[in-house]
């Protein structure tokens, strides 16, 4: 059994554990969520939800199961917003089995996505996800599920700017959106269109530059960890250019990473209304793939605010 490690950031409670639940099981929490939050408006479907045992469920202690009559829930060489990057089937692989796999809970049966329903819960309001490419995956499932769920003719858009890529709904006047910041705090890796940067440079404490994007969510999904697992990187007291600033090269992995949350964890604390907008942490997958092919295991992280 693999050791605990808990950090207490000011109200956030940050737990490093591993391995992970994985990152649809993670959209069916979000949403979940947010059906435990809200009114009666439903985000997932009735009858999924038998005297209530959802609400009291344990939704982490349960099995992956194979499904191959419900899943895939959407098939990626269907959906157009489907970035090059991930359309994995488009460009050939045939190992599609993992696409069939859902997670089952010991207590309860997790709701099937509704599509129609979310939008209804997020009409006239703004999601985000912000964070690495983890989160852009999720960001990508999430409106490939919407879109496999509504008729070609719906309008719908897609909007690369800058940073963000914007998912709009148009009848619903809804909006996802997905936010590149893999460091979280700001660094030499924000820009999404060139982020390849092995000589890596962060500055702790500065987070308003992506910060300032995500004060009109509704619900912010955050995500961070592996940009932070090279051995070395450089710390930057100051700003980028200036000829004063001081760079120091420091270890130390996990000691960084506390910082940057901490940085985090404060700005949410003071510039956040938690009774408005809903917050998450995304834990890590276990395996990520690199640009070498190699497979490399990581520790998980799973951040919960310890008021919802």
């Amino acid at each position: 059994m693999a050791s605990t490690h808990k950090l207490i950031l000011g109200r956030w409670k940050i737990i490093y554990s591993f391995p992970s639940i994985a990152g649809l099981f993670f959209i069916a929490y979000v949403i979940g969520a947010l059906y435990l939050r809200g009114d009666s408006q439903r985000v997932l479907e009735n009858q999924m939800m038998p005297n209530d045992s959802i609400l009291h469920c344990n939704l982490f202690s349960g099995k992956w199961v194979y499904d191959n009559i419900s899943y895939p829930s959407y098939k990626g060489n269907q959906c157009s917003l489907m970035e090059e990057d991930f359309a994995c089937e488009k460009y050939g692989r045939k190992d599609l089995n993992y696409q069939k796999w859902r997670w089952q809970p010991n207590d309860c049966d997790l709701p099937r996505f509704n599509a129609t329903a979310l939008l209804e819960k997020l009409r006239g309001k703004k999601l985000t996800f912000a964070g690495d490419s983890l989160n852009r995956n999720q960001f990508m499932s999430m409106v490939c599920l919407i879109e496999s769920s509504f008729p070609p003719s719906s309008f719908k858009s897609l909007i690369f700017k800058e940073n963000s890529i914007i998912f709009k709904a148009t009848d619903y006047n809804a909006t996802i959106e997905f936010y590149w910041s893999p460091l979280l705090v700001e660094s030499n890796c924000d820009y999404m269109a060139s982020h390849g940067v092995r000589d890596r440079i962060f500055r702790v404490h500065a987070i308003e530059k992506h910060a300032r994007k995500w004060t009109d969510a509704d619900i912010l999904v955050f995500d961070s960890y592996m940009w932070w697992l090279l051995p070395k990187m450089k710390l930057l007291w100051g700003s980028f250019g200036n000829s004063d600033a001081i760079y120091k090269e420091v270890g130390m992995r996990h000691r960084r990473y506390e910082m940057a949350l901490n940085t985090w964890s404060d700005w949410l604390e003071f510039h956040v209304n938690r009774t408005r907008t809903k917050l998450f942490f995304m834990s890590l997958s276990p395996y990520h793939r690199v640009k070498t092919g190699a497979w490399i295991k990581v520790e998980t992280v799973m951040v919960k605010p310890s008021q919802f």
